[in-house]
């Protein structure tokens, strides 16, 4: 299905690109309303790299870039916490109040019950966002060090006009060296609006799916990036149609023959601490269900869809198993969500548990 390289060639199991953002979370509370926060570590794509660390126990590292200041220190020291390798984190000079470089914030609240999740992100100029291809040598990375799989997505991608174009190169050499590449496709409308909006996401997302082999995607991605409607679905995404998901993955694969694995995640909102979540994954020709995790209760729904993606690729480096991959996905994912901050606090154990069909029983 997959032919991935072997560890013994490579120092990282998987690298990460994209951009680290400091979170202040107001806990119960609305950051309208807030006097404190808590401080965490998130990003798309690097949340994948920790989880795929913290849980899973493999060799991971960060490709991003931070200014250099107290704020770039303190991310750092959050990234090591989290076990991810920090060595290809490239620095950049910090001027004093940020006019050219600085680090990017996300304000986030969990949301409950009828109020949903709000997110309000401070990302402007950031280091990463400004950053080249050419400030990362990827030939070292994928040639000389070796990586056996890549991952990125959407959120990267859309920062800014250079980001794809990094995106696109660091794939191009990730290919060239045999390594395996995975793109969340996670769709943001207030990354996009300024810079044209979903015809301009579909426009860059169309062009890196060429070079992708694993594709992720959550139930509005890939309408809003890639253009693929799906049958049935409502508007508010209440009830979801599984059987328009499954059309929908037919087509795609049909005009990206390049792509091996296409994974989407199931999450019906009944409310913003209840959803009923599960996942497709499709493979040499055949579509997967996890089980199903009805009235899944939440915490805090942020970095759910990036812990599907660390347990999907756990299970498909691990086991060449798209059926296994997408259950540890969705169980991955699913306990995620009932904890605090973008990353998980889940182990091995329990997500296997989980997908046996354990309970929440308390152990003592």
């Amino acid at each position: 299905m997959l032919n991935i390289k072997d560890k013994k060639d490579c120092k990282y199991d998987e690298v990460s690109l994209g951009e680290i953002m400091l979170r202040l979370d107001p806990g119960e509370g609305r950051i309208r309303c807030a006097r404190e926060f808590k401080a965490w570590e998130g990003g798309g794509e690097y949340n994948v790299a920790r989880g795929l660390k913290k849980c899973f126990k493999l060799d991971t590292g960060v490709i991003t870039a931070f200014a250099e200041n107290e704020i770039g220190y303190l991310l750092e020291d959050f990234i090591m916490q989290g076990g991810v390798d920090t060595s290809l984190i490239k620095w950049m000079k910090y001027d004093g109040i940020g006019r050219s470089v600085r680090n990017g914030i996300n304000f986030t609240e969990r949301g409950y019950g009828v109020r949903g999740a709000v997110g309000t992100s401070d990302r402007a100029n950031t280091a990463i966002s400004k950053a080249t291809a050419e400030d990362f040598d990827f030939e070292y990375i994928f040639g000389t060090l070796g990586v056996r799989w890549l991952h990125t997505g959407g959120i990267y991608a859309a920062l800014s006009e250079e980001t794809s174009k990094t995106v696109i190169e660091a794939i191009k050499t990730a290919k060239k060296y045999g390594t395996i590449v995975s793109y969340d496709l996670n769709y943001r409308p207030s990354l996009w609006n300024g810079i044209g909006g979903k015809e301009k996401a579909i426009e860059v997302n169309k062009e890196i799916a060429k070079y992708v082999d694993v594709m992720i995607g959550n139930e509005e991605d890939f309408t809003a990036c890639l253009g693929f409607e799906i049958e049935g679905n409502d508007e508010n995404l209440k009830e979801l149609n599984i059987d328009g998901y499954k059309k929908m993955i037919d087509n795609v694969v049909k005009e990206y023959p390049n792509l091996k694995v296409v994974a989407t995640t199931l999450r019906e909102v009944k409310t913003a601490t209840v959803n009923d979540w599960s996942a497709l994954c499709w493979a040499e020709g055949k579509i997967y269900k996890a089980n199903d995790y009805k009235g899944l209760e939440i915490l805090d729904r942020v970095g759910g869809g990036d812990s599907f993606a660390s347990g999907l690729i756990y299970g498909l480096m691990t086991y060449q198993d798209a059926e296994k991959a997408v259950n540890y996905g969705a169980a991955h994912g699913a306990l995620a969500m009932t904890t605090p901050g973008d990353t998980t606090m889940a182990n091995l154990k329990e997500v296997e548990n989980l997908m046996k069909g354990a309970s929440a029983r308390v152990q003592r």
